[in-house]
């Protein structure tokens, strides 16, 4: 981060400076919350958790170079004092978050102010981000969080890694309910912000999708005045293919930037194709320009994502023959999200890092792609948090899976029990021949794809994170493909 003195440290976060620290002492290194990721000039956050507490490791993470710890109480090393628990630290953290990117991203330090971009949506916030994050470096230095760093937590801890060198700051921002991006959105408050899609993940905590689409709006509410300028004025960049996230232009000041398959979207996707590997390429349409976009990433959704980072990208000036030769390079970033990898002579998809009704027909429709005329194979778990309509999605997943035409349906754990349903109700009405299989776990999964796995098959993965399924690649790997 921005080197800091412990006593501004202190006046900016609220704390009070203890133990042997010294208030001229300069924090230049990185704030971290794990004492083993401690470097010279570091910034330990000690926080309590349920298994490890981190005020224990004070004393280590200082003598690995730590110039002191934001605590909750006192340790036996330098340190600053919040006056509470857990929850002042970290409000203390994102006080220091926010001091750093408001200073980085002051419009009065010209050409070097950082630009803000916050990305939301109900799937495909990491992926979107990540390919953000890459277009966009080629007009210098960026940040973006690793994997899904997009909480109370990793959000302030991203903005952190950020300092004077940094052009770009791409932030994913989550909700686990209302206020939650508002309260992201003020501790580093975005330029341009993204909102992909309003779906059904989180149904069951929400209520509703308006209620989500009123979370997730939050992002536009919070963006600055637009300009006719690019790179000027606040920003919102909507899917116009999605109406709840199109209704949002009328929630913000920003200038709206449409994207999407929509005529009368500014980004615009035309002549998209889906090639042997699944990956898509398309048209870029872009202010009455157009390049062709061949995407190395796997699925048809990725079109949308592609479009959403190339308004963004134009926004800060790029060129469009620039932002689809980057689009064209960009490669996966985040562990489990469409990873494909061939194992004697089988196909791969490790999408297991999480699963809501959309993305589980993105991902079976990506299956569908991919396998043409090959065999398939759908290793699926059950998608949480969906509320009263659990059963009912979960069913319709298993009639997707089975017009997808799988030849097996792996179905995991008791809670996944609808997907199996909606599959043998197909079977049942003598549209499906496939197979469905019940287990308990990835292990037993893994087990079954192995004794059913075969030269030229596809078999793609997907689960809510709780269902731990990331696990299923590795374990099949381990075995022969017959």
């Amino acid at each position: 981060m921005i080197a800091l003195t412990l006593d501004r440290i202190a006046e900016i976060t609220q704390t009070a400076i203890g133990g042997s620290a010294r208030p001229d002492a300069v924090v230049d290194g990185p704030v971290v919350i794990d004492s083993r990721q401690v470097a010279p000039g570091a910034l330990f956050v000690a926080l309590s958790g349920e298994r490890v507490d981190g005020h224990d490791f004070a004393e280590s993470a200082a003598a690995a170079g730590a110039v002191a710890v934001l605590a909750s109480r006192p340790v036996d090393a330098p340190h600053l004092l919040v006056d509470g628990g857990d929850d002042e630290v970290l409000a203390a953290l994102a006080r220091l978050a926010r001091h750093v990117a408001v200073e980085l991203s002051d419009p009065a330090r010209g050409t070097a102010a950082a630009e803000v971009v916050g990305v939301t949506g109900s799937s495909g916030k990491t992926t979107t981000k990540d390919l953000i994050a890459q277009v966009v470096s080629g007009t210098g230095p960026t940040v973006a969080p690793a994997g899904s760093f997009n909480n109370e937590i990793g959000h302030p801890l991203t903005v952190l890694r950020a300092d004077t060198g940094t052009k770009n700051l791409v932030l994913e921002v989550a909700a686990r309910g209302i206020g939650h991006i508002a309260y992201l959105c003020r501790v580093a408050p975005p330029r341009i912000g993204v909102v992909l899609n309003v779906g059904s993940a989180h149904m069951g905590e929400f209520g509703g999708r308006e209620a989500i689409a009123k979370a997730k709006g939050e992002l536009v509410e919070c963006l600055p005045p637009g300009s006719d300028r690019r790179g000027e004025g606040g920003v919102a960049v909507l899917n116009a293919d999605d109406p709840l996230v199109r209704a949002m232009h009328t929630r913000t000041d920003a200038r709206v930037v449409f994207y999407g398959t929509a005529e009368d979207a500014q980004v615009r996707a035309t002549d998209v194709v889906i090639g042997d590997n699944g990956a898509p390429s398309f048209t870029l349409n872009l202010r009455g320009r157009t390049a062709r976009v061949e995407l190395g990433l796997v699925g048809a959704h990725q079109v949308s994502n592609a479009l959403a980072a190339a308004a963004v990208a134009d926004d800060l000036g790029m060129d469009i023959q620039d932002i689809a030769t980057a689009l064209g390079a960009a490669t996966p970033v985040s562990r489990w999200r469409m990873e494909v990898t061939e194992h004697r002579g089988a196909t791969l998809v490790n999408d297991a890092y999480n699963a809501n009704p959309e993305s589980m027909r993105a991902a079976l429709t990506t299956l569908g792609a991919l396998a043409r005329d090959r065999r398939s194979i759908a290793v699926l778990a059950h998608m949480a948090e969906l509320g009263d309509d659990g059963h009912a999605e979960h069913e319709s997943v298993g009639e997707l899976a089975a017009r997808t035409g799988v030849a097996h349906l792996v179905v995991v754990g008791t809670a996944a029990e609808g997907i199996a349903v909606g599959a043998e109700r197909a079977a049942r009405q003598g549209w499906w021949d496939g197979e469905t299989i019940r287990v308990p776990d990835a292990e037993a999964a893994a087990d079954a794809v192995r004794d059913r796995m075969r030269t030229g098959d596809v078999v793609i993965v997907k689960g809510s994170r709780v269902a731990a399924l990331e696990r299923v690649i590795d374990l099949i790997t381990k075995g022969d493909v017959q």
